[in-house]
């Protein structure tokens, strides 16, 4: 995907303990100022409100910056969370990281 893009894929339960690590991975993504940044939830097992939290957060600090967010590989309990807090309207969400490539060039 090249500079253009940057992933960021966190692994286990996205929770209070690990929210703060998770809008300091996506800062550092945004410093080397990609147009894009994926978010790949592939080992995600968990994700709870504080981890719901800090999406939202990385979403404006992302946008502030004019750079795009999406989201792919959400398991049913994350894609449950958006979907209750109807977060999945927000965001921008592939199945799979190969669907969002291939879907790339329509975004």
């Amino acid at each position: 995907m090249g500079a253009y893009f940057r992933v960021y894929q966190p692994s286990g339960m996205v929770d209070g303990t690990k929210a703060h690590q998770f809008r300091q991975q996506i800062q550092k993504l945004l410093e080397t100022n990609p147009q894009v940044i994926v978010i790949d939830f592939k080992d995600v097992s968990f994700m709870d409100s504080s981890g719901l939290g800090a999406l939202v957060l990385s979403l404006k600090t992302v946008r502030a910056t004019g750079t795009k967010l999406f989201l792919c590989s959400l398991n049913e309990q994350v894609m449950m969370l958006l979907e209750l807090t109807d977060m999945h309207k927000v965001f921008r969400i592939f199945e799979s990281r190969e669907e969002l490539e291939k879907n790339i060039i329509n975004v």
